[in-house]
């Protein structure tokens, strides 16, 4: 017989939702269990995604820097890039965070750590192996995503990279192919482009991050093509195989014909599919839609009482602050008695290529679809003094707003510390602050922020 525990709640994953709920369950006093399946804490942004790539990219930059070292006036050497000890420096800061949230849980009196494989018997009972069975009258679902494997004739007989194995690799490669388009093409195709990789991006569709604007996608590629990255629009794989030399051979359908390129690597960065399988969800009869996510509604309930969904799982914006605003919710509705929910929440967001996009509220496109009148400000980086003096004038700062009520809809700043930027504007959406209270205000010179002046005096008083 398995060893059977009960509890006042169950955490299956230790993400950005799953650990700070178990903390404040643990403080509320409920005897809280928390179930990890990897061999660190932390979920994908701690362990695979934000941090590990972010630390990345900085080595990235520092070595863009130091190739455009003339043109600041500084004289250096040649650039060579050490590949293991970029991973090395990425192992330390993952280490240090996941330790950390692991002592984080551990010190806590009311929670127990479990490390293993969960899935559902019932509505209120998860199993671990056939040793261990846990109860509780609450269960919440925090097990994120994992990597989406397309069906390309030849993909599973050969060895390809994720997102996760990419970091893993100890020397640059030569030439480092790239299924997808979307954030995690774009972030590390440049990455590796600034490591000395030939990089060639293959996207379906008719351009890259599909979610942005036209304009913002146009001026990416200018970017990447300037920055000697291959990109291939309109374009699929079709098969793939690995020759005798280590190489792999990647066919391509475009518009223009038939491609064949040769890849030292291939990553396939084509989405990401729920980590639902092994749970066995609907063992305790929750739905799951036909891409395997758990649906939920406002208050992140599933279909069943009593059982919460948080975070990527749920097939919403996957953001790592997005699951911790998914705990902020639960925390507020269950243990504090308030009426948090998920309706009209800002969804900021960054992709870390250089120059940074931020982007928050709505796209020009999306405001068409939603039949919304707006007008847009647009200034180029070029234009902005402060980016002028750090020689990074890349890309363009622009907002919709609100003709009438004079409020900002949204923004995408495209440029450098664009995500910082665009907080700026997302705290001003979330005040109602006025544009014109932004175009008026007051900001210290010469900084990026001093530049919303000048984007929102082009709009009309």
């Amino acid at each position: 017989m398995p060893d059977s525990r009960a509890y006042d709640a169950i955490i299956i994953g230790t993400g950005q939702a799953g650990k700070p709920l178990a903390k404040s369950l643990a403080k509320s006093g409920k005897k809280t269990a928390i179930i990890e399946r990897d061999d660190k804490v932390g979920g994908s942004c701690i362990v695979y995604g934000c941090t590990p790539t972010k630390t990345m990219v900085a080595s990235a930059r520092v070595a863009y820097l130091a190739r455009r070292a003339r043109a600041y006036g500084v004289r250096t050497g040649a650039v060579d890039v050490e590949l293991d000890r970029v991973r090395e420096r990425k192992r330390a800061i993952v280490d240090l965070f996941s330790g950390g949230s692991r002592k984080g849980l551990e010190r806590e009196e009311n929670i127990e750590l479990i490390f293993g494989e969960a899935r559902f018997t019932d509505a209120r009972r998860i199993a671990i192996g056939d040793e261990l069975e846990l109860t509780a009258p609450w269960i919440f679902i925090n097990t994120g995503t994992k990597p989406a494997v397309p069906d390309i004739d030849g993909l599973a007989d050969i060895r390809f990279l994720t997102s996760g194995s990419l970091m893993e690799l100890d020397t640059v490669p030569e030439h480092l192919v790239i299924l997808g388009g979307g954030y995690i093409g774009v972030e590390f195709g440049q990455m590796f482009r600034r490591f000395g990789s030939a990089v060639t991006i293959v996207q379906r569709g008719r351009q890259l991050l599909p979610r942005e604007d036209e304009d913002v996608a146009e001026a990416i590629l200018e970017i990447f093509r300037e920055d000697g990255i291959d990109v291939l629009l309109e374009a699929t794989v079709t098969a793939v195989a690995r020759d005798g030399e280590g190489s792999t051979s990647i066919t391509v359908a475009t518009k223009n014909g038939t491609r064949v390129l040769e890849a030292s690597e291939l990553l396939v960065a084509a989405g990401r599919t729920p980590q639902t399988g092994a749970l066995s969800p609907r063992a305790a009869g929750v739905e799951l839609d036909a891409r395997g996510f758990i649906p939920v509604n406002a208050k992140l309930e599933t279909n069943v009482d009593g059982v919460y969904a948080l975070g990527d799982v749920t097939g919403g914006p996957a953001f790592t602050h997005i699951s911790y605003d998914d705990f902020r919710i639960v925390e507020t509705n269950l243990l504090q008695g308030g009426d948090r929910s998920t309706a009209g929440r800002l969804v900021p967001y960054a992709v870390f290529m250089d120059p940074e996009l931020g982007r928050v509220g709505l796209s020009e496109r999306e405001a068409e679809k939603l039949g919304i009148s707006y007008e847009v400000a647009k200034l180029p980086m070029s234009h902005v003094a402060r980016a002028l003096e750090m020689d990074e004038t890349r890309g363009f700062m622009k907002a919709l707003v609100d003709p009438k009520t004079k409020q900002i809809l949204g923004c995408a700043i495209l440029g450098i510390g664009g995500g910082e930027i665009m907080s700026v504007v997302q705290v001003a959406m979330m005040g109602q602050v006025p544009y014109t209270s932004i175009r008026d205000g007051v900001f210290a010179h010469p900084t990026l922020a001093e530049s919303l002046n000048n984007l929102f005096m082009r709009l009309g008083a």
